[in-house]
């Protein structure tokens, strides 16, 4: 009897606890594989996007962005209330062809007085012609494309070969000083007329005066103005 009652209850059906065993792991795994499905889930990122995550944005110029190549205009901009500068080159020389510039007529400037006078059988300038030759000198230096031809004159006295060599020696007088200012010699052209062109006729000592005198003219002029 002791024995059969043994047999029965280690070979008879699994008791309660016994059964349970294999439901309760397999469950477990169960409940463990969702776990691991759930956190891959939550730690990948489809697309390469980030749902809720702001953009970054930065403003122009700081470290870490290309800059747009800034466009600088050729020509300076004109200041404040003055003409826009245009591109056009500069004119240099607005009168018409072969016209001289108007303040050389103009009798209030110096250098509508053209002739340095001398003293008798003398080609030495006087101080007192010395401003107008200077203004003469500021003038072709600042136009240097101007000329100009200096004649030296002579009253009637003495012969026509003698009156033509002091006529030179006084138009290279005048010359010298031009040139010792820093007229280039390329603009002045001295010439002697002697007594061929007399600005006052008789034979007084005061017509005499007057054509003792070296002109300046410029180029296109045949003689000086009016007001010497």
């Amino acid at each position: 009897m002791t024995d059969l009652t043994t047999h029965s209850v280690v070979g008879g059906p699994a008791s309660p606890a016994v059964s349970r065993a294999p439901r309760t792991l397999h469950r477990a795994a169960w409940i463990g594989a969702l776990c691991l499905a759930a956190l891959a889930g939550c730690s990948s990122t489809p697309g390469g996007e980030q749902s809720g995550v702001p953009v970054e944005s930065r403003p122009i110029g700081e470290p870490g962005v290309a800059k747009k190549p800034v466009v600088v205009d050729a020509l300076p901009k004109a200041p404040v209330g003055q003409p826009p500068i245009s591109g056009a080159p500069i004119a240099t020389d607005q009168r018409p062809s072969g016209q001289l510039p108007g303040v050389l007529q103009d009798p209030k400037s110096l250098l509508s007085r053209r002739s340095v006078y001398f003293e008798y059988d003398s080609n030495v300038v006087r101080d007192e012609f010395r401003p107008m030759i200077q203004a003469h000198a500021r003038f072709l230096l600042d136009n240097p494309k101007l000329r100009i031809t200096i004649q030296g004159n002579t009253d009637e006295r003495g012969s026509r070969e003698y009156n033509l060599a002091l006529g030179q020696r006084r138009a290279d007088a005048v010359r010298q000083v031009m040139s010792v200012l820093g007229v280039a010699e390329r603009q002045m052209e001295p010439v002697s007329i002697g007594e061929e062109r007399p600005r006052a006729t008789g034979s007084t000592e005061a017509a005499f005066a007057e054509n003792r005198r070296a002109d300046i003219l410029y180029d296109g002029e045949d003689k000086p103005p009016v007001g010497k």
